[in-house]
């Protein structure tokens, strides 16, 4: 039997190497969404696990992986017993293959595949792939439960996956399906990770594509999801991901890390630092999902993402978009935005601790972990270069590379008037945007005395003359008087402002 030095060993010279060569598959892969396994279209025959030791014997975890692998696309393995623990690494999986926990088509249940055993639950058990560096914070792929490498058409259902630094490891890897799953205290690197690195920290836009992450739950990981390096087309809908109370490092539900042409839809973000961290991802959709409770519920850079339609209460600040080297546009449009403003000092490579920081629906400029202002960790096991850290602009003696305000600068609307009239609401105000443009103003009302935009009412479009002014006035759905009423400005280019100030609704 190969000892765990040697299997740790292989699997970071898998993690380390280029991404292999893409060759067709001789038969389709079915990867489906609803979770059923991914074939190649012939019957496959059951590796039933029933023996709870960690061996290579007939009936163990480890005996099923290894005799999968050797044929991959023949087999599905179904797990009986209640809880595996692992005294080492398991090989990586070759796909396509479904790995299944009996319990869950019975009763709900889920069959545990634990890492306790050769983990102790300390960060430094999670090195990342700099020297000197670990934890949740930095590049790794180290001590996953399950690593899908280099491979295609996995299916993982009806699992806890437990006490790894990454509970399963997506890397180089398509058409895998991880659902109905539970994926618990993993420490150092994410409950599930999906990374394009092509081994020298670099991305790869080829091969970490068309993966779905559904209906799992994820409780106290370090971060719950990553997509990072390259990892596009993806779906991650139906999740919860909640930071625990016993979260060595409750960073981020989702960090998306160059990661573009995501979906992200109806999860629920609760206790994390940061909800949703965007870094420098493009094209991501962001939608119909509640964030409750982080110290920023959506914190915000890239280009041309859409933050649309989702229900974000409770927060420290509820979208914050961040300075960064280059401004791009970001559409935040037809949000549940409400209740936001709260002093939560969850910073844990996200959010801020600053109590001097503004705070409230939409903030745009805070700070990020790049910016000498940040205030809170950076990451447990991170080497932060203070000397080279990012300043945001102010106008004042800037340097030359600072970062400028995000969205463009684009400010809210001025509101003038609200009255109701005949079920409806007429509003005016002014504005101002890029010259001899057309604007989006999209209006909100909340309650009386708040400045967010707890429902949407409707959008009012205008065109801005040659110095980038416009008037605006038309109608929107009506709101009960005495409601706050709060507009923000969308660009024709994509970028949003924060909420402008409140006008109350006469009675």
């Amino acid at each position: 039997m190969i000892g765990s030095a040697s299997r740790w060993a292989m699997l970071m010279a898998l993690a380390a190497a280029p991404a292999l060569a893409q060759t067709a598959d001789p038969k389709p892969i079915a990867a489906v969404a609803a979770g059923g396994p991914a074939t190649t279209g012939a019957e496959t025959t059951l590796l039933l696990v029933d023996r709870e030791a960690d061996d290579e014997a007939q009936g163990s975890l480890r005996w099923a992986v290894i005799t999968s692998n050797a044929e991959p696309g023949r087999y599905r393995i179904e797990i009986a017993v209640p809880t595996i623990v692992l005294r080492s690494a398991l090989p990586p999986i070759k796909g396509p293959v479904s790995i299944e926990g009996r319990a869950f088509a019975r009763s709900g249940g889920h069959n545990v595949v634990d890492g306790s055993s050769y983990l102790p639950r300390d960060l430094k058990s999670c090195p990342g792939m700099v020297q000197g560096q670990y934890g949740a914070n930095v590049r790794t792929a180290s001590n996953p439960g399950f690593a899908l490498v280099d491979t295609k058409g996995v299916t993982l259902r009806g699992l806890e996956i437990r006490n790894f630094c990454i509970g399963v490891l997506i890397l180089r890897t398509s058409n895998a399906v991880v659902v109905d799953n539970r994926i618990v205290r993993n420490i150092g690197g994410a409950g599930v990770m999906l990374s394009g690195d092509d081994g020298k920290g670099g991305s790869t836009s080829h091969t970490t594509l068309d993966n779905k992450v559904l209906r799992n739950t994820f409780l106290e990981n370090g971060d719950g999801l990553e997509l990072t390096r390259g990892a596009a087309f993806n779906l991650i809908a139906d999740n919860v991901f909640d930071g625990g109370v016993d979260n060595l490092e409750p960073s981020q539900g989702i960090e998306i890390l160059w990661g573009n042409d995501n979906t992200v839809v109806r999860n629920r973000f609760v206790r994390y630092s940061d909800g949703l961290q965007s870094n420098w991802g493009a094209r991501n959709y962001i939608s119909a999902n509640t964030f409750e409770g982080n110290a920023f519920g959506i914190s915000l850079t890239g280009a041309a993402n859409m933050v649309e339609g989702n229900d974000i209460r409770g927060n420290g600040i509820g979208v914050a978009v961040r300075p960064e080297a280059k401004v791009a546009a970001n559409r935040i449009s037809q949000n549940t935005i409400a209740g936001n403003g709260l002093p939560i000092m969850r910073c844990s490579a996200g959010g801020s601790c600053d109590p001097k920081m503004v705070r409230g629906g939409i903030v745009v400029g805070p700070p990020g972990l790049e910016h000498a202002s940040f205030v809170g960790s950076r990451g447990m096991g991170v080497v932060f270069d203070k000397a080279g850290a990012a300043v945001a602009c102010t106008g004042q003696g800037d340097p030359a590379n600072c970062h400028a305000t995000p969205q463009f600068g684009l400010l809210p609307p001025s509101l003038a008037s609200v009255r109701a009239s005949g079920g409806k609401l007429a509003v005016k105000g002014v504005l101002a945007g890029p010259p001899e443009s057309l604007v989006t103003v999209e209006l909100f009302a909340g309650k009386a005395g708040t400045a967010e935009g707890e429902r949407y009412l409707g959008a009012i479009q205008a065109v801005t003359d040659a110095g980038g002014k416009a008037a605006f006035a038309g109608e929107v759905e009506g709101a009960a008087a005495g409601s706050a009423i709060t507009a923000t400005t969308t660009s024709a280019a994509g970028a949003s402002s924060a909420f402008s100030q409140a006008l109350a609704l006469g009675r």
